[in-house]
């Protein structure tokens, strides 16, 4: 009987995520900083936290107005250590989209601005991508483009006990011939750039590239380079977390409803 208790439980393991009722807001990560109710009295010196910030995510527009560049933060907190207690961590680490005009928030005396045009319609290769995966999943080619190997290293765990990627039907392959998608990490420096297009170019229709990690979202520290074409989805994070990644894989395949800055929104209206 122990044995066969034992062997139940290597197989259904208890402590697998549940993406279905996942939350985007970790309590033990620093996810994306956010204006507090400090920010009312005006942007003052967060003057500080844009100067401070690596990837210049930030963009101060006036005393009452500041834009983030989700696609661009590193979510490494130096800006919320130079704010002078108007910009907070939130623990927020959902930042995924299949636009990223998304990713990009505006606020105004501290609270956020929606955009009214959401959500962005599907472009007609993120439909037929959807049709293609959304019941069998898909297989990627992961292309390392001049980063630093940590996106490398979740999208490892990814396949873990915990995370289990295989049970979403993702799994990667080891030739893009193979594969439905090209996921690539790295700002693609200019030595991969030829590589990052030839993998994209032997793979049949219909395909999806997929921007893995803030660099591969906007090129980080670095100069952004030549792509094959505008990926379907963008994973921002330095980097992401394995559960992050699988969320944005299901957001492309459509078995996951989720919209970055509504989501960001009602978190932030209930915090008040």
């Amino acid at each position: 009987m122990n044995f066969l208790y034992e062997l139940k439980s290597f197989i259904f393991p208890k402590n697998v995520l549940n993406f279905n009722t996942a939350s985007p807001v970790h309590p033990a990560s620093r996810g994306i900083p956010v204006p507090t109710k400090k920010m009312q009295e005006g942007s003052g010196n967060l003057s500080e936290s844009a100067k401070v910030c690596p990837t210049k995510a930030i963009r101060i527009v006036s005393d009452s107005e500041v834009q983030f560049d989700y696609g661009k933060c590193l979510q490494c907190g130096l800006c919320t250590e130079r704010s002078e207690g108007k910009l907070r961590d939130s623990g927020f680490i959902y930042t995924f989209a299949l636009n990223r005009e998304e990713l990009k928030v505006t606020y105004l005396s501290g609270r956020m601005k929606k955009v009214s045009d959401l959500p962005f319609p599907l472009t007609a290769n993120q439909k037929q991508f959807q049709n293609l995966t959304k019941k069998r999943g898909f297989l990627y080619r992961e292309v390392a483009a001049a980063g630093n190997n940590t996106v490398e290293s979740e999208l490892n765990a990814s396949f873990n006990s915990v995370f289990d990627s295989e049970r979403e039907g993702v799994r990667c392959v080891a030739s893009p011939k193979h594969a439905d998608a090209i996921v690539f990490s790295g700002p693609v420096g200019q030595n991969m750039a030829a590589p990052l297009e030839t993998a994209w170019e032997v793979m049949a229709e219909p395909k999806a590239l997929i921007a893995c990690g803030t660099e591969a979202v906007s090129g980080g520290l670095y100069p952004m380079g030549k792509l094959p074409k505008e990926p379907d989805l963008y994973i921002s994070g330095d980097p992401p977390r394995p559960d992050v990644i699988l969320q944005g894989f299901r957001l492309l395949m459509g078995r996951f409803s989720f919209q970055f800055q509504e989501a960001l929104h009602k978190i932030l209206e209930n915090e008040k």
